[in-house]
C-alpha cells in the first residue's frame, strides 16, 4: 500500500533541478539483460514474470508507456513517455512532461519502487499531459507492483488497483527519422555552470516541432512557426549544424519564443545522444532540445 506521496504537480514551466543530473540517473538505469533458460511452467512460452530463469528483458530496456488504467479509466500516454528499470536499483523516465528518477527492488514479480521520487518541474499545457503525469505519478513512488512480461510487452500492476501497458523500445536511425521535439533546454546564465533547465514548449508549438537528418549532410524541419533548412555534418557524437535557412512568417510571441531557442543551436557544434528512440541535442553552454521518433 502507499504510505508517503511527494508532490507529483507541476508548480513551474521550468525545472527546479539542473536537466543533466536527471539524465545522469536514467543513464545509470538501463545496463544489460537478465538471461536464463527454464521451464516455463505451461504459460506462453513467451510469457514470463520478473526474476523466473527466463530471460524477461525487464532491465536494461526502454519501455514505453501505452496507456494508465485507473478507476476503470483508460487514458493513453502522451509521446516521450517512458520507464527505464536498472539492475543499480534504480528506476528513470518520463511521466509524458516531466523527468523522473527513483530506487527500485525487484525480487521475483514484485517492484518495490522507494519514497525517494524525485522529478523536474515543468508544466505542459497539451490537453490531458499533467493529469496523465499525475496517475504515472502514482504508480512510480512508494509503491508494490506486480510485473509480467510477454514478448515486448510489459504490464505493471499494484495494490491499489493501476494497471499500466507498456511495449518494449525500438531503437530509431538518426537518419531519416522525423523527430518531434517535446522540449527545450535553456543554457544556465552561471558562468561557471554548462547544465541547463528544461523548458516545455509552448502549448501552440506542441505537435509542430520537427527535425528531420539525411545522409547528404543536411537537416530540414520545422520550428513551431517557420520552417527551417541548415547544413549538419555528423561526427562522433556530435553534430555540426551549419547558418539555418528559414521562412519569414511572425507568429505569437509563445512560438517566436521556441523558435528562437531553436534557431540558437544553429550555426556551431552540439554533442547528441541517441538512445532508442529519443534524441537529445546539447550546446557547449547547455542549452539543447529532447525529442521522440515520430509513431
Amino acid at each position: 500500500m502507499h504510505t508517503q506521496r511527494r508532490n507529483l504537480s507541476a508548480l513551474s514551466p521550468r525545472v527546479g533541478l539542473s536537466a543533466l543530473a536527471v539524465t545522469g540517473l536514467l543513464a545509470t538505469a538501463a545496463c544489460g539483460t537478465e538471461s536464463g533458460s527454464g521451464d516455463s511452467g505451461g504459460k506462453d512460452p513467451g510469457s514470463s514474470s520478473v526474476g523466473t530463469r527466463q530471460d524477461t528483458g525487464l532491465t536494461g530496456t526502454q519501455w514505453n508507456v501505452d496507456s494508465v488504467t485507473a478507476k476503470g479509466k483508460t487514458q493513453d500516454a502522451p509521446a516521450g513517455a517512458h520507464v527505464e528499470f536498472g539492475k543499480d536499483g534504480k528506476v528513470g523516465g518520463n511521466y509524458g512532461c516531466n523527468h523522473f528518477g527513483a530506487t527500485a527492488e525487484i525480487e521475483g514479480d514484485t517492484i518495490t519502487i522507494g519514497d525517494d521520487t524525485f522529478k523536474t518541474e515543468m508544466a505542459c499545457t497539451a490537453d490531458g499531459t499533467m493529469g496523465f503525469e499525475s496517475k504515472l505519478g502514482e504508480v512510480m513512488s512508494d509503491s508494490t507492483i506486480k510485473a509480467d512480461v510477454n514478448g515486448d510487452r510489459l504490464t505493471l500492476t499494484t495494490e491499489d488497483g493501476y494497471t499500466v501497458k507498456l511495449t518494449a523500445d525500438k531503437p530509431a536511425d538518426l537518419y531519416g527519422t522525423k523527430w518531434n521535439v517535446t522540449g527545450t533546454v535553456k543554457a544556465d546564465k552561471k558562468a561557471d555552470t554548462k547544465g541547463g533547465s528544461a523548458v516545455a514548449l509552448a502549448s501552440e508549438a506542441e505537435g509542430k516541432v520537427h527535425l528531420t537528418f539525411d545522409e547528404k549532410g543536411t537537416v530540414r524541419g520545422e520550428l513551431g512557426c517557420n520552417k527551417v533548412t541548415a547544413k549538419a555534418t555528423v561526427g562522433d557524437g556530435t553534430i555540426t549544424l551549419g547558418a539555418p535557412g528559414t521562412t519569414r512568417k511572425m507568429c505569437s510571441d509563445s512560438l517566436m519564443d521556441t523558435e528562437r531557442s531553436l534557431l540558437a543551436l544553429f550555426g556551431g557544434t552540439v554533442k547528441y545522444t541517441l538512445k532508442g528512440s529519443n534524441l537529445t541535442l546539447t550546446s557547449e553552454n547547455g542549452a539543447g532540445l529532447e525529442a521522440v521518433a515520430a509513431k
